[in-house]
């Protein structure tokens, strides 16, 4: 049985109910600059916001308007913490885990979230954004980052995360894997990870020690 001492957590649609938001946002940007890809919503989940805007909009003023655009709209939503998720990280804790935010949110967005819960960071012992890294997932940047400030090793951690993007990231870092099925349906996740569950909550310390 592999020890457990440090637990890297993704942001939305893992500790909070946002994504779905997101998706809709993102959605309509593609829409309006007439992007071809029909998934584009989907295709960047996990991935930073200067990666999206470098990738897809090359042009400066354009690119100018969708950061104004976003940062309006994450100002003005709400952001809703899924139920029992922050207890589930407060168990680990009393085990001796360590825990970290691992995101791909820049800080901007964590002030607009930490104003309207503003409890939320002291359940972590390390948060890792857009700003702490070079290489937005599914490059192993983050995940060996959040390992490095929880101060734990990499391989003695268990990832838990919703995208595709967030997964690989996870898993080129050596970590252990649980995917929630909150932005991609359970199917789709099967293969990708150790453990698929639909919520923190339904997660018992019990199942972790066998994975």
């Amino acid at each position: 049985m592999k020890q457990i001492k440090g637990a890297l957590f993704d942001l939305d649609g893992v500790l909070i109910d946002s994504e779905t938001l997101y998706t809709e946002f993102w959605a309509e940007v593609g829409r309006h600059h007439h992007l071809p890809s029909p998934t584009f919503a989907y295709d960047i989940k996990g991935t930073t916001l200067n990666d999206i805007l470098t990738t897809y909009f090359p042009e400066p003023e354009v690119r100018n308007d969708v950061d104004r655009l976003l940062h309006e709209f994450e100002n003005e939503i709400v952001y809703p913490v899924f139920p029992g998720a922050l207890e589930f990280v407060d168990m680990l804790r009393a085990h001796g885990v360590k825990t970290a935010i691992v995101t791909s949110s820049d800080t901007k967005k964590m002030d607009f979230l930490f104003n309207q819960h503003p409890g939320f960071p002291s359940h972590f012992d390390a948060i890792v954004t857009a700003a702490d890294v070079a290489n937005s997932k599914p490059h192993p940047e983050p995940y060996l980052r959040g390992a490095e400030k929880a101060g734990v090793d990499v391989t003695d951690c268990i990832v838990f995360e919703d995208s595709f993007q967030g997964l690989e990231s996870g898993r080129s870092a050596g970590a252990r894997l649980v995917a929630l099925s909150t932005t991609n349906t359970a199917e789709s996740l099967m293969g990708k990870a150790l453990l698929v569950t639909d919520s923190l909550a339904s997660l018992r310390w019990e199942d972790l020690l066998v994975l």
